[in-house]
């Protein structure tokens, strides 16, 4: 979905963002928004990881579900998930239940607090990943070189469910890429947003 845009003539607008009224507040309030926020980050990786194989707006729609059922995305505290955490989960009819990406998040927030305390932050590593500033593509990529970089280097670490294609998913989300289209007034709030953080430390 999020790679798949088009420009609305009369809003100069990402065109996605009418297809549905959830789509149009994730649009207009998250989507490129830059994150420096730990739990965000690891909270969108794992949703990107849940959607694989589904549609967004399922995602989206269960987002809070997501988040009672795994501590609101603590990634210290879903480390400590075992395997009857495993079990009752396979039993929340309000998440999707599927064995592997449940695993999946318990396997990458144990990753996810290995590698805050090798780097200091997720932060900082997932934004030494940021590269350099461009208008929207068109068409968007499925994948870019540096969504590529990013997956390779999450599965050297133990991180699973991050392919491509879902590293190029979180980048959009997240603002380190700005993929909104060209005129879009959410992209210029988002790349204002950038502006405004500044030079995040990337550990570089």
């Amino acid at each position: 979905m999020e790679s798949s845009r088009a420009v609305d003539s009369m809003t100069m607008e990402c065109q996605w963002a009418a297809s549905a009224p959830d789509y149009r507040a994730y649009h207009d309030d998250e989507w490129g928004m830059p994150a420096d926020d730990d739990r965000r980050l690891f909270e969108k990786l794992c949703l990107e990881g849940f959607q694989a194989g589904l549609s967004w707006l399922t995602i989206l729609r269960k987002r809070d579900a997501f988040r009672r059922a795994f501590a609101d995305f603590d990634f210290e505290k879903v480390a400590r998930f075992n395997s009857r955490s495993v079990d009752r989960l396979l039993q929340d009819a309000s998440i999707v239940r599927h064995r592997g990406k449940i695993e999946s998040t318990i396997n990458n927030a144990r990753c996810a607090v290995k590698l805050r305390d090798a780097r200091g932050s997720l932060t900082s590593y997932f934004w030494s990943f940021e590269p350099e500033r461009r208008p929207a593509p068109d068409p968007i990529p499925a994948h870019t070189a540096d969504s590529n970089a990013l997956s390779k280097d999450l599965k050297r670490l133990g991180f699973t469910f991050v392919g491509p294609t879902t590293a190029y998913a979180f980048m959009q989300a997240m603002g380190l890429v700005n993929d909104h289209v060209v005129g879009c007034p959410a992209g210029a709030r988002c790349e204002s947003a950038r502006e405004a953080l500044g030079v995040l430390d990337r550990g570089l």
